[in-house]
């Protein structure tokens, strides 16, 4: 579930009251997007401790700020997303690709000293399938 502020947070308590998500709950906290949560660490912690028990999360903000949510997110207990839906450029002027973007997280993880894990295994943790 994307969440872009408190209210999301709120509705997906009470889906999980009403039974009507399965575990493990997944939100995806979206951040610096207009109109919703502003990308500051302040606000983004404030989401992380009212998420639900037992959630597993991931964090992403928007241009300039997507890599350094990379570091907010995986210092937060969460996961990461980038790419180019986010943010298209690797620096100013220079145009990125996915994969420039996700070799930068990746490099930025590994100096954290993160366990990053590819796809195979992100899918048998999160236990989804794969379809064809």
């Amino acid at each position: 579930l994307e969440v872009f502020d408190t209210g999301h947070l709120v509705m997906v308590k009470d889906l999980i009251a009403e039974g009507l998500l399965d575990d493990p709950v997944m939100i995806q906290l979206c951040m610096g997007i207009a109109y919703g949560a502003p990308d500051d660490p302040t606000t983004f912690m404030a989401l992380v401790h009212q998420l639900p028990p037992g959630a597993v999360f991931s964090a992403f903000s928007i241009s300039r700020m997507q890599l350094p949510f990379v570091a907010m997110a995986a210092l937060a207990g969460g996961n990461v997303r980038v790419g180019l839906e986010d943010n298209i450029y690797l620096s100013r002027g220079q145009m990125a690709t996915n994969a420039d973007l996700v070799t930068r997280a990746v490099n930025i993880l590994e100096n954290m000293n993160v366990n990053v894990i590819g796809p195979e295994a992100v899918r048998k943790k999160l236990q989804l399938t794969k379809h064809s």
